[in-house]
């Protein structure tokens, strides 16, 4: 999985007003792939480090059974200043890229095995993750 855009026009951007965030997601709040999925039940900020770490655990539950699909991308680049600089000098390099969470939005859908094993393996993935989340059954 790629961990930052290929292309980007600004390398550094604004910080972002989170207060939007807070709003029920309206765009990533059905599925399409999958039959069972994680949902978040908060708003929040996710790290590709975090993203990675759910993948693995996913991907270690499912051994080349069922697939998988991850709905999030981390696309917004967070700077920071290194410690003991003085003021100024400008904007600080990019530490690492979020993805903002949405109530409401998919995260993760995966496929291709029984109901059983798809909520152990979503449990353990909702470990990973710094808000709450909870698995959605897709009824075609």
């Amino acid at each position: 999985m790629k961990q930052l855009p290929s292309n980007y026009i600004y390398k550094k951007c604004h910080k972002a007003n989170y207060s939007y965030i807070k709003l029920l997601d309206r765009k990533n709040f059905f599925s399409l792939y999958g039959q069972y999925g994680l949902q978040s039940l908060n708003y929040g900020k996710l790290t590709y480090k975090q993203i990675e770490a759910c993948r693995r655990t996913i991907r270690r539950g499912l051994k080349k059974l069922g697939f998988l699909f991850i709905r999030v991308f981390t696309g917004i680049p967070v700077t920071k200043k290194p410690n003991a600089t003085r003021m100024g000098k400008g904007k600080g390099s990019i530490v690492y890229w979020i993805s903002i969470i949405k109530k409401g939005q998919i995260l993760f859908e995966i496929g291709g095995v029984t109901f059983l094993n798809a909520k152990d393996i979503l449990k353990k993935c909702s470990n990973q993750l710094p808000f709450k989340t909870k698995m959605i059954k897709i009824f075609y």
